[in-house]
């Protein structure tokens, strides 16, 4: 079998849960939209059920997922529904629902609900994606209210600048949304995990804890092992090939590497197929055995080419960690010119493993 493989530490998944938990106060969402970021939603949630205030998800066929693998925590769809039909599902299944848009309050407000709804009401503090605009949320809620099919309103937002410690557009949110509840006596959410570990004056009675769950830093300056965070997810694979070539030898389509002395050069089996970033340069590190190398050259669909020349021990055979326990992913990605979120999602044609300390877990 092909070896690229990804091994889930959901004992880790357990730590960064609680760090998010210390560093916010009050309760905190388990953020598992995107399967989890990739890592297995069932799995994770699972992991958590234990001591996960609440979990969110981006839409209803994700919540469902979760209903379906008996997981009984109240869950949120961060998107809302898209369709009135789909508050069927959310009263069957005890969903909670944000509400962002003119067009789902009016779902609320014309559509029958056989139980009252728990709903998430999302004001637009800047950064203009989702939400209702600050001037008119205190008559949404009134509407809300009014239609008689609520059994609680809280107040959120979302920061979009909030992995920048130092930018004062996070401060502005804050005094934005703030300003928008005067009055209101309905608790809040703002902070993701780059307000949780960075804004505490944008701290309330709910956090949102997404990437820092999975041990990768929302900063561009701070590591997550500075961070008090350990990766979850370690993905690997091994060594199909190793050649000496002398130098002079260009290695990989376009050229892009050529040897400037005699290398002793590897081959593995991953590519952009299974979710290795196709713009990782030269120089993006790996572990081979335990030990730092760099991947050479162009990576392919199938394959990368590693330097094995300081690495006399490496045949094939041996185990490459393209990153995890020994490389971060956030190394990784700022390497290809993107995010962890982004690579963490994407990881696919690898066997996957979830461990739970020493032990092996299977996802249902």
């Amino acid at each position: 079998m092909r070896p690229a493989r990804v091994i889930v530490d959901l004992a880790a998944l357990r730590h960064n849960y609680r760090v998010a938990k210390q560093c916010h106060g009050g309760k905190v969402f388990a953020v598992i939209k995107a399967n989890a970021y990739g890592h297995g939603a069932v799995a994770c949630a699972k992991a958590l059920g234990a001591e996960a205030d609440a979990f969110a998800v981006a839409c209803i066929e994700e919540a469902l997922e979760l209903r379906a693998a008996g997981i009984q925590q109240p869950i949120l769809l961060l998107e809302g529904v898209f369709e009135a039909n789909e508050l069927v599902l959310v009263n069957r299944h005890q969903l909670w629902i944000a509400v962002a848009t003119p067009e789902q309050v009016a779902m609320i407000e014309c559509t029958p609900v056989a139980a009252p709804l728990h709903v998430w009401l999302k004001v637009d503090s800047g950064m203009h994606r989702l939400g209702i605009t600050p001037s008119e949320a205190a008559d949404v809620a009134k509407r809300l209210q009014a239609t008689g099919k609520l059994a609680s309103l809280v107040w959120m937002t979302h920061f979009a600048r909030a992995d920048e410690p130092d930018e004062i557009a996070t401060q502005h949110q804050t005094e934005c949304f703030d300003q928008a509840m005067l009055g209101q006596s309905a608790a809040a959410s703002l902070s993701n995990s780059a307000g949780i570990l960075a804004h505490p004056r944008a701290h309330r009675e709910w956090g949102r804890a997404g990437i820092m769950l999975y041990g990768s830093s929302p900063f561009a300056e701070r590591s997550a092992a500075e961070l008090g965070l350990r990766p979850v997810m370690r993905f690997l694979s091994k060594l199909i090939s190793v050649r000496d070539l002398p130098a002079g030898e260009a290695i990989g389509y376009g050229g892009t590497f050529v040897t400037d002395k005699p290398m002793r050069v590897g081959v593995v089996a991953c590519g952009y197929a299974d979710g290795y970033p196709r713009h990782a340069s030269t120089g993006t590190p790996v572990s081979i055995n335990g030990r730092l190398s760099r991947v050479i050259g162009r990576v392919s669909m199938d394959m990368l080419a590693v330097d094995l020349t300081d690495l006399p021990d490496a045949t094939v055979g041996s185990t490459v960690e393209l990153w995890g326990e020994h490389i971060p992913v956030d190394a990784v990605a700022k390497r290809a010119g993107t995010i962890s979120y982004e690579l963490l999602c994407n990881v696919k044609r690898a066997a996957f493993e979830w461990q739970d300390g020493d032990t092996p877990q299977q996802a249902s």
